[in-house]
């Protein structure tokens, strides 16, 4: 099959749901990383499912007609067991979430349950008796947490989309580390009844996608309010300006990140600002100190409260990073819940004041990604410090959305997350989808400007990178060729480049790359320079778009190596350096 598992691929596909399970579980079976599922739903009732779909003519018009997806395993689904990756804790629901129903009810393909950080304890992923989903560009790296398997379950193409939860940044961190789009809602909008809790009272259901385009689609049909979950919310939509607004910035003093993440935060907010916003430096020490009360307050005695009479008889069956982290809890008070009730409210009081001078903020999604030995060596420390940009987002009562924003020249994905105050999720999603080139145009690129595809060395921190910028090149949004490209890295080129050619019939992975906007100047000036064997063509994109692109001459690639099967030109530069 050549279609990406995005719900504009699939619905131009022209597939039905029994093509469109089969080609999922077959991506399943040939994908290398077993710890992303815990449960699979039987082959034999996947099939059944899509040729039910298929047999009644009134399913076609169903928002969500033979679309695969993935669920966390700390939410119900009735004849799959509930597991929250302890075996010992196992029981066998007799009813569906309603957050699941609603999808299946809108024509949605369940193909099993994710694994995650036990009891939904981490931002890590790697806390699971079923093994630890690694990163897709590095299986050195940890996927992040804890809704790990479902992060990789819809980065690694498998499927369309997964349900996770989102308590500390569980929905916003793997979607970071794995380079897709992690929705986390307001509190309330999606049911949690059916969800086991982590912090009952801070839980959200999030949603993993492709794009925020089809996240806010999913949204859309997953909300609802449930009158049986005690927390659930009506909303009064809040407003958020789309093309003037103000944005929140971190200063010098508050960007705990990485070195090289930080070009790529500075081209985030250049993105933001060329969408009509206004960049604002605030003070983030409010906020860090309302993230540290999450894990270092009294909230840890929720996540107690939630599993008791388990541990009273199963402690030692626990994680046992998540069983210190658990049991720790049982050494607060009544007096240390009230005494963190006042530190939140006064807290509050001074993040208001930095809310005051901004409509929403923008965030790196994580500060660094480590590898999965570096977690093993400190994994309470490492974890707080994951979660230094997304634990206070649901006790100030926020919502926020996850966003792809390039690569590190170590081939690791950097994400950032917009963040607002709560009910402003229609706005902001819509916001998103401008930000990451999934709306449709005008807002994919800037009128007046010629759209560049690239692929090698002119992509964002690559070393022929500075040539789009240096021009006043904006970078757009990143996706994938078609499937019938193949990729080669040329010999004898520095610095090393790749060669891109399409070969009709071809079922490939799709070339990731980076789409630019220039001026019609600068573009002409940009493709007088190149040399041979390259030069600019039209290349069909995964999207089904058409747009300009670097393409090799073919007798340039005799002898050169065919990396096709990398899908890219980070991970094939990865490689070399592993």
């Amino acid at each position: 099959m050549t279609f990406s598992f995005d719900l504009e691929s699939l619905r131009k596909s022209g597939l039905g749901p029994r093509a469109i399970a089969a080609e999922a579980l077959k991506r399943i079976a040939a994908y290398r990383d077993p710890a992303v599922w815990i449960t699979r739903v039987p082959e034999a009732d996947v099939m059944a499912r899509a040729a039910a779909l298929e047999a009644d003519a009134r399913s076609a018009a169903l928002p969500l007609y033979g679309v695969p997806f993935a669920v966390k395993d700390n939410i119900d689904v009735a004849g799959l067991p509930t597991t929250a990756a302890c075996p010992a804790f196992a029981y066998m629901p007799t009813q569906t979430a309603p957050v699941v129903q609603r999808l299946l009810d809108a024509g949605a393909i369940l193909l099993g349950k994710t694994n995650l950080d036990q009891f939904a304890t981490g931002l890590v992923g790697t806390r699971s008796p079923y093994g630890a989903p690694r990163c897709v560009f590095d299986e050195r790296y940890i996927s992040g947490g804890s809704s790990s398997g479902s992060a990789v379950a819809v980065a690694a193409g498998l499927v369309a989309f997964a349900l996770g939860t989102d308590t500390a940044g569980s929905g916003r961190v793997p979607a970071g580390f794995n380079n897709i789009v992690g929705l986390k809602p307001s509190r309330g909008l999606l049911s949690t009844r059916g969800v086991l809790p982590a912090c009952k009272s801070l839980d959200c259901v999030s949603i993993f996608g492709q794009t925020a385009r089809d996240t806010a689609e999913i949204f859309a049909v997953a909300q609802g309010f449930d009158p049986e979950d005690a927390y659930a919310r009506t909303p009064t939509p809040r407003p958020l300006p789309q093309t003037r607004f103000r944005f929140g910035v971190l200063a010098a003093k508050d960007r705990d990140i990485e070195p090289d993440m930080a070009p790529l935060y500075d081209a985030a907010i250049a993105r933001l600002t060329a969408l009509g916003g206004e960049p604002v430096e605030f003070d983030y020490a409010p906020f860090a100190a309302v993230a540290q009360l999450l894990y270092g307050g009294a909230w840890v005695a929720e996540r107690y409260a939630a599993i008791k009479d388990f541990m009273a008889t199963h402690e030692t069956a626990m994680d046992p990073t998540v069983r210190g982290i658990i049991a720790g809890a049982r050494t607060q008070t009544a007096a240390d819940a009230f005494e963190g009730q006042y530190r939140l409210a006064g807290l509050k009081r001074q993040t208001d004041a930095q809310w005051a001078r901004m409509d929403l903020m923008l965030l790196p999604t994580a500060p660094t990604q480590f590898t999965v030995e570096e977690m093993a060596a400190d994994p309470i420390g490492r974890n707080a410090r994951l979660g230094h940009y997304t634990n206070f987002v649901n006790l100030l009562d926020g919502c926020a959305i996850a966003l792809p924003a390039g690569f590190r020249p170590n081939g690791l994905a950097f994400g950032i997350t917009l963040v607002a105050p709560g009910f402003a999720d229609r706005a902001l999603g819509a916001l998103a989808a401008r930000f990451q080139g999934s709306a449709p145009a005008p807002d994919t690129a800037p009128d007046g400007t010629v759209s560049l595809f690239v692929v090698g060395a002119h992509l964002t921190g690559m070393p022929l990178n500075r040539e789009l910028t240096g021009a006043g090149g904006v970078l757009l949004r990143e996706i994938r060729t078609a499937a019938d490209y193949r990729f080669f890295a040329l010999p004898g080129t520095v610095p090393p480049k790749p060669g891109l050619i399409r070969t009709p019939g071809a079922a490939g992975p799709g070339i990731l790359g980076e789409v630019w906007a220039l001026s019609p100047e600068a573009f002409g000036q940009f493709v007088a320079r190149i040399p041979a064997p390259l030069g600019i063509g039209k290349i069909a994109l995964a999207d089904g778009s058409l747009v300009s692109g670097f393409l090799c001459e073919a007798y340039a690639l005799e002898g050169a190596l065919d990396i096709t099967s990398l899908g890219g030109w980070r991970a094939y530069m990865a490689s070399r350096s592993a």
